[in-house]
């Protein structure tokens, strides 16, 4: 059984940085992809990246790409979210989330992930 631990998040600027981190225990990432999502008051919880921990192939929202970045640490088995140019909009509840990678390539999808974090405040003033 996987189990996700998120931490990084706070209170930052518009046009700041957060680093966000997503540890697993009980097992290692391999064979999995690992996506991060997250959720707005009063919205649906969104896909914001994902990355192949085999390989590290990255997919992105549209609205981050270019800001945000997604890598692996096999040392230490995390995943982390870098997230640059912050925006007010970019605030909302994130989650990392694992998946056992099936072959048929990344999933936008919450309903397709398995195993969840507890999540973490990202809060961009304006």
């Amino acid at each position: 059984q996987v189990q996700l631990v998120e931490s990084g998040g706070g209170l930052v600027q518009a046009g700041g940085s957060l680093r966000l981190s997503c540890a697993a225990s009980g097992r290692t990432f391999s064979g999995y992809s690992v996506g991060w999502f997250r959720q707005a008051p009063g919205k649906e919880r969104k896909f914001v990246g994902a990355i192949f921990w085999s390989g590290g192939s990255t997919y992105y929202l549209d609205s981050v790409k270019g800001r945000f970045t997604i890598s692996r640490d096999h040392a230490k088995n995390t995943v982390a979210l870098q997230m640059n140019s912050l925006k007010p909009e970019d605030t909302a509840v994130y989650y990392c989330a694992a998946r056992r990678d099936n072959g048929l390539g990344y999933s936008a999808s919450p309903s397709s992930y398995d195993h969840w974090g507890q999540g973490t405040q990202v809060t961009v003033s304006s």
